[in-house]
């Protein structure tokens, strides 16, 4: 798959870099297992933060009072379960996943393909960030103690929700906007078709990733990194 003109890459993680399986099998259940460890970090700015914008996603979503810390917790847990993209659960999700990095019980799966191709990208001057529904501090923990090592260094830019939904085209043109590059000077990957097509709308060329479980549904799309050749 050539694309040509390209001055900036922009990735998502799950399905694109990286299994699905390792974000369900792995991320989701170890941050449920060790949820109850928030309790003991409520003196945390981030925590009180998510806590708090919890109790305020609860009553306007789902119109529930949370009373206690208990209530809290339960919500994050069942949210987590139902793989919401809730900004405060995937803030916690990326304090708990810090521990879990940094002590070696987790290494970030990536697939084998991407280092390479981020080596290539980078010797062509092309500059590369990251766009994922996960906090941005979970990105960089992905990457930083993936099983190939630290691949943060090959990224200049990391966004999540806090910049918009990922299915909106308005965030693709904040993220070009701030960036400094017109979205006809980007390509983004993803496994999503929904995300695709904003991107696309939003003028940015895409590529969809077709991973082991992910049926091609979009024009441009390519098995693995490899296949995607960028043209000076």
């Amino acid at each position: 798959m050539h694309s040509s003109g390209i001055k900036f890459i922009l990735t998502d993680i799950e399905g694109t870099t990286t299994s699905v399986k390792f974000v369900y099998d792995i991320l989701f259940p170890y941050f449920r297992k060790n949820i109850g460890k928030l309790k003991g970090m409520l003196n945390l700015p981030d925590v009180q933060k998510a806590f708090k914008q919890t109790v305020e996603l609860a009553a306007s979503l789902e119109n529930k009072k949370l009373n206690s810390v208990d209530d809290i917790i339960n919500t994050l847990y069942r949210w987590s379960e139902e793989d919401r993209k809730i900004t405060p659960l995937k803030a916690l999700q990326g304090i708990l996943w810090d521990e879990g990095y940094k002590s070696g019980e987790i290494k970030g799966h990536v697939y084998p393909d991407v280092q390479p191709a981020l080596e290539s990208w980078k010797n062509q001057g092309i500059e590369m960030g990251v766009f994922s529904s996960g906090s941005v501090a979970a990105q960089k923990l992905i990457f930083g103690y993936s099983e190939a090592g630290d691949l943060t260094p090959y990224f200049v830019a990391y966004f999540d929700t806090n910049t918009g939904g990922k299915r909106e085209t308005e965030t693709y043109l904040k993220i070009a906007e701030e960036l400094g590059y017109a979205p006809n000077e980007m390509l983004f990957l993803s496994d999503i078709i929904e995300e695709l097509e904003v991107a696309k709308a939003s003028g940015m060329h895409t590529i969809q990733l077709t991973r082991p479980g992910t049926e091609f549904s979009w024009p441009d799309h390519v098995n693995d990194f490899s296949e995607i050749t960028i043209a000076n």
